[in-house]
């Protein structure tokens, strides 16, 4: 049977579709003689006499173009519902009236013996019940697990077994497509239903539902651990803010070799609807609130816009590169000097935005290369995500981070205001915040740079608007905790954390790249003398390392200090304990944007950072590395000079004065 309709609706579309045709034709035909033999009814004229064709040609055309003007051949049996088979029972119907009021107007013209509302009413039941049955069988066969036993061969490998957690329309939507899936890769084996109050016990296209809130764990440990063979869990889209224990389930199931994904929608492939699940990663894990991004904003900031982001290949860059291209971008353009991640970029990026991305292999503080880009490609937007970011690598090698994260946003910032580039955007980072280390001081002099060229305005408009937007760690980025922690855990331990006491601010690299663009969008509303140099995004809470390494370690299906260790090494040169998002000199002015802040702070004079980045050339050529950090700690000192300057400028009070 199964072999039967397979090579029948694997014919052409027209020829499938005139097959159904004259099948529906045949069971109109057939309904007819069912409704006479069933009601006994003896008609007054033969069957097969003239007369009789004549009747069943005319049944044949009006049945036909009745069924084609209702739309009954646009439908895709398999996935037939029942609006289609309330059409169908319409258009039997309107078919029995029809042949009724033929029968009626007959009757004037010669009377026919046999014929009365009996033999309609029957042919209408008869009718509906034989054209749907062949769709409902289909269907049935397509989307109940019978087709995939009438298919199977004996060499098919077994689909994996899956527990649902989630919403019950989901995994209704989840089953129907697991089964029509060819060939089947999963097979629903219980729902944990996540909606409170939901059937214990029910079923849901035959697939029970095992549990219900709160009883979640329960069940999940005894799927784990017990004799139920499962391979895969699969979570609903949105379960890691509904479901409380989201953590503890993930690692039941790990612990117990289970695979974890989580639904996140619908694919196109051919005329085939596949599942799209997603690996759980750890940003979802620790279930961070999401921020809503205002989609309506920075598409229309972004939208036919030509953007050139510098360290394009890096981690926020590419989110920054993919992101331009999703919101409209005219044309993007990735400024990096590293070959294999701007391979890996084009991995990254769909294949319908490669026209519109351009690649470069450029040092960013090379201007003359810079000069050429930014000419050629006549950007109006400048993301400046280009930049060398480990602690302790940086320290050694602080001649590069000066080259890079200085004299390189210098470079860019130079060639963005003579080229008339509207908008330079600089990533900058907490480290900048009371820097530390030389990481912090090159970010904290890179930050200075935009600031003093912000302001470099004389109160007229500039040509280009310098922000820069600071932020702290992004998981899953290159280099990050996350990252390092993950592979550690693969290799079997162990984990290594400097000091127990550390902690850091996290957030999505998608979170953080939106806010970005907002803050970039915000920036370009403002006119001079209401806007600020520097925006700040709200990173939430800090998160202790130590608890990141654990959940990590127990998501893992392990246990922290029994199965993979945890060494704790020492804070290394140039790293805080904790980091800050803003300084006590720094003022957090509300923007009625959420998670973003713009900083009301001092600005050190253009004049004053050129002296002090001529010093620091000197030193860097000299490589005297005392002599730069100093050139460096002497922009601090012009800030706070200008700061004191500008509090003993204001007057004070009688009180004041006594």
């Amino acid at each position: 049977m199964n072999s039967h309709l397979e090579a029948v609706f694997g014919l052409r579309p027209q020829m499938r579709r005139a097959f159904i045709m004259v099948q529906d034709v045949v069971m109109v035909l057939v309904a007819v003689a069912l409704s006479l033999i069933l009601s006994r009814s003896n008609l007054s004229f033969e069957a097969f006499s003239n007369e009789g064709l004549a009747t069943w040609a005319g049944i044949v055309v009006i049945s036909h173009l009745l069924f084609r003007y209702s739309g009954l051949y646009t439908t895709v049996w398999r996935f037939a519902s029942t609006p289609d088979f309330f059409n169908i029972l319409k258009s039997c119907a309107i078919l029995t009236f029809t042949l009724y009021m033929a029968s009626l107007l007959l009757r004037f013209y010669r009377p026919v013996a046999g014929l009365n509302e009996r033999q309609f009413i029957v042919f209408f039941l008869v009718s509906f019940t034989i054209i749907s049955a062949p769709r409902l069988f289909y269907r049935f066969l397509r989307d109940g697990a019978s087709w995939g036993i009438l298919g199977r061969k004996s060499d098919d490998t077994e689909p994996k077994r899956a527990l649902f957690v989630g919403r019950l329309g989901e995994a209704d939507l989840i089953i129907r497509f697991t089964r029509t899936a060819q060939p089947a890769d999963y097979s629903i084996a219980g729902i944990m239903a996540t909606e409170r109050g939901a059937p214990l016990g029910t079923r849901i296209q035959g697939v029970p539902v095992v549990a219900t809130l709160p009883r979640l764990i329960d069940v999940m440990e005894d799927y784990a651990t017990g004799t139920k063979s499962l391979d895969l869990l699969i979570f609903g889209s949105g379960a890691e803010h509904e479901i409380e224990d989201y953590s503890e389930l993930v690692r039941i199931a790990r612990h117990g070799d289970i695979n974890v994904v989580q639904f996140s929608g619908l694919s196109e492939l051919e005329q085939h609807g596949k599942l799209v699940l997603d690996t759980v990663e750890m940003e979802t894990i620790l279930r961070r609130p999401a921020v809503a991004s205002d989609i309506q904003r920075i598409g229309a900031f972004v939208s036919g816009k030509r953007v050139l982001v510098t360290g394009g290949a890096g981690s926020i860059g590419q989110t920054l590169v993919k992101r331009s291209l999703e919101l409209g971008a005219e044309a993007v353009l990735v400024a990096d000097n590293s070959e294999f991640g701007i391979f890996q970029l084009s991995q990254y990026v769909d294949e319908k935005d490669h026209d519109r991305l351009k690649v470069r292999i450029v040092d960013v503080a090379d201007r003359r290369q810079i000069m050429r880009v930014v000419t050629e490609f006549r950007p109006d937007i400048i993301f400046h995500a280009a930049a060398l970011k480990h602690v302790p690598l940086l320290e050694e090698n602080w001649d590069s981070a000066i080259q890079t994260n200085i004299f390189g946003t210098l470079v860019c910032a130079e060639v963005a205001a003579k080229c008339g580039v509207a908008q330079f955007v600089l990533i900058s980072s907490d480290k900048a915040v009371d820097p530390s280390s030389v990481l912090g001081m090159t970010k904290r002099a890179a930050e200075q740079i935009i600031s003093a060229l912000h302001g470099e305005t004389g109160g007229r408009d500039p040509a280009t608007k310098f922000i820069a937007v600071r932020f702290g760690n992004v998981f899953g980025s290159n280099g990050s905790v996350a990252t390092i922690f993950q592979a550690q855990i693969e290799a079997g331990g162990p984990v290594t954390i400097t000091d127990r006491r550390m902690t850091r601010y996290f957030m999505t690299v998608a979170e953080a790249v939106d806010l970005v663009i907002m803050s970039a969008a915000d920036a370009a509303s403002r006119q001079s003398g209401d806007d600020y140099a520097v925006y700040m995004l709200d990173m939430g809470k800090p998160v202790p390392i130590l608890e990141v390494a654990e959940t990590m370690i127990r998501l893992s299906g392990k246990s922290p200090y029994k199965d993979i260790a945890i060494r704790f090494t020492g804070i290394r040169p140039g790293e805080k304990l904790h980091e800050t998002l803003h300084g006590e000199d720094e003022e957090l002015v509300e923007l009625g944007i959420s998670k973003v802040f713009g900083l009301s702070t001092d600005v050190v004079e253009w004049s004053d950072v050129q002296v002090a980045l001529s010093a620091l050339q000197q030193s860097a050529k000299n490589q005297d590395k005392a002599a730069a950090l100093a050139a460096l700690a002497g922009l601090d000192r012009a800030k706070k000079a200008r700061a004191s300057a500008r509090q003993d400028a204001i007057p004070k009070t009688a009180g004041q004065a006594s």
